[in-house]
């Protein structure tokens, strides 16, 4: 393997340069620097301390003259001077000096014709260890010429100075996208690496005419029939996408190109809390050497991990390359999808658990991206909280919402794609009383029966407070399930509940003041 100067990025004293090791040198560096232990399947697993969630009040966009007008500025995406950043730059490898640094270079994007090249530097092996499965790992002969595109440098021992450096804690992930180097220090979530690679393709991939997504996707291996699921974290797109059936495209980053899909990673990032063999034996059987896990509690003795123990977070992780999924498709790339489904956790207890929409309502529903943020997938998130996140992705996009939206609405009307809205979240109440989360395997029925053109055969109802089209039946469901009214004790309660979130849509969506009218009406009525 060829040596690795640091010189150029200022790394130049560092005490050892370790380059594209592999995850059973990594796991050992790991061991013996005690930054986990392994698990009775040979996992690592890791505490990342104060962060086990992202950090979106500490991230940040280095304001130039150059991408300026490119961005959406404003609560999510914030601006850093370019001197702020340069002065954080330099603490970072400053702090590098005289300590191991660990380098993966990797891709992003199955399709080669729309790759960007990744250069990661860590100083922690467990962390460069999950970035090596999570990207595209290239093979020997690429690494000869390999140019990283991007670089990020993830130094989480070094703490920022909010006072001193213009940030808001001792934690700060900034994109420079004139310089092309991503900064993240203070933090020790590998899930900040991961969405930092997401947010630079999302701002590069609109110029290729490639539609950025954060969606998990599937294909039949039979007629080659592709689908997505989008949806913000802790909603189903990693445990959904699993499906014994199907080949695992990718479960969380995408992008439709004129080609077709095509996943951005070469890894996945799955949730642990309440994992179990029985309901997800794919993602069950991929936690094994080489995989990272983040958070879970250890037996002392057996080494077996507590997937129901969330004391130090319900945000438990576990990070793994996608062909340790038996049925992944390798590599990720896929034709047209004719099913897109939009996943959405409502804490409120209201929302049809499937229902199908229409143009308009596809793209209404796409750009009010509802759901709850469940407890632990961001800092200060405690129970679940319901919000709405722009393209069901708002925290890892750069420009305006409107051009995905766009792009979206395109794809869809272009390729006659049929949508679909599922609730994973509550049925029987809210989920802060009488209401208990949906079943499993009764959402796996009602995705199998959308995938597979069952639901085409059903005879639907119209919900006139949500504006969409439920299924009166769908096989292996009961029918009582299918509309939320009934599943309620008190009727009273559902429609007043029902009322309120309705009028939480229109609210929302006043603030899009260029939305034509057509899709203005395919929303809720308050």
């Amino acid at each position: 393997m060829k040596k690795l100067s640091l010189d150029y990025l200022g790394i130049i004293n560092p005490k050892n340069v370790y380059y594209q090791l592999s995850p059973a040198q990594l796991t050992e560096k790991a061991l013996l620097a005690g930054e986990g232990q392994l698990s009775d399947t040979g996992a690592l697993c890791v505490m990342t301390g104060k962060y086990t969630g992202r950090s979106p009040n500490d991230r940040f966009i280095v304001d130039e003259p150059a991408i300026h007008d490119d961005i959406d500025w404003g609560k999510i995406n914030v601006p850093i001077s370019p001197e702020k950043f340069d002065s954080i730059y330099m603490g970072v490898t400053s702090y590098l000096q005289g300590r191991d640094v660990y380098v993966f270079d990797g891709y992003a994007g199955a399709d080669p014709d729309y790759r960007v090249n990744f250069r990661i530097v860590n100083d922690l092996a467990s962390e460069n260890m999950f970035i090596h499965q999570l990207l595209i790992r290239p093979e020997a002969s690429e690494l000869e010429n390999f140019v990283p595109g991007f670089t990020i440098v993830a130094a989480p021992g070094y703490k920022c100075i909010p006072e001193r450096d213009g940030v808001n804690s001792e934690a700060a992930i900034i994109v420079n996208f004139t310089k092309k180097i991503v900064l993240i220090a203070g933090s020790q979530y590998a899930g900040e690496i991961k969405k930092s690679v997401f947010s630079v393709m999302n701002y590069l991939m609109p110029q290729k005419d490639v539609f950025p997504m954060h969606c998990s996707a599937n294909v039949d291996p039979v007629t080659g029939e592709s689908a997505l699921f989008f949806g913000l974290s802790g909603t189903g797109k990693t445990t959904l996408s699993a499906d014994p059936n199907r080949n695992l495209i990718g479960d969380d980053e995408h992008g439709w190109s004129p080609n077709g899909i095509f996943n951005f990673e070469g890894g996945c990032y799955a949730k642990t809390i309440k994992l179990s063999k029985e309901h997800e034996p794919d993602i069950w059987n991929a936690i094994k050497f080489g995989s990272l896990v983040e958070n879970v509690i250890i037996d002392p003795e057996t080494r077996v991990p507590d997937y129901d123990d969330g004391s130090v977070t319900e945000n438990t992780r576990t990070g793994y390359p996608i062909n340790y999924i038996n049925n992944a498709q390798i590599p990720s790339v896929a034709g047209h999808p004719k099913t897109v489904i939009f996943l959405t956790a409502d804490a409120f207890g209201v929302l049809p658990p499937i229902s199908k929409l229409n143009r308009e309502s596809a793209k209404y529903q796409f750009v009010s991206g509802f759901t709850s943020k469940l407890a632990g997938t961001e800092r200060g998130i405690d129970e679940p909280t319901p919000t709405f996140s722009t393209c069901f992705g708002a925290p890892f996009l750069p420009r305006p919402a409107s051009l995905y939206a766009e792009m979206l609405g395109k794809k869809i009307d272009e390729f006659h794609a049929n949508v679909f809205l599922v609730n994973t979240g509550w049925s029987g109440g809210p989920a802060n009383g009488e209401g208990r989360r949906m079943s499993l395997p009764y959402t796996r029925a009602m995705i199998t029966a959308a995938l597979n053109g069952s639901l085409d055969k059903v005879e639907y109802r119209h919900d006139d407070t949500f504006n969409v089209d439920v299924p009166v039946t769908c096989p292996g469901v009961p029918d009582k399930l299918l509309n939320p009214r009934e599943t309620w004790t008190d009727k009273a309660a559902y429609d007043e509940t029902a009322k309120k979130l309705a009028g939480m849509f229109v609210k929302n969506f006043k603030k899009y003041t260029d939305m034509p009218e057509a899709i203005i009406n395919a929303g809720p009525k308050a």
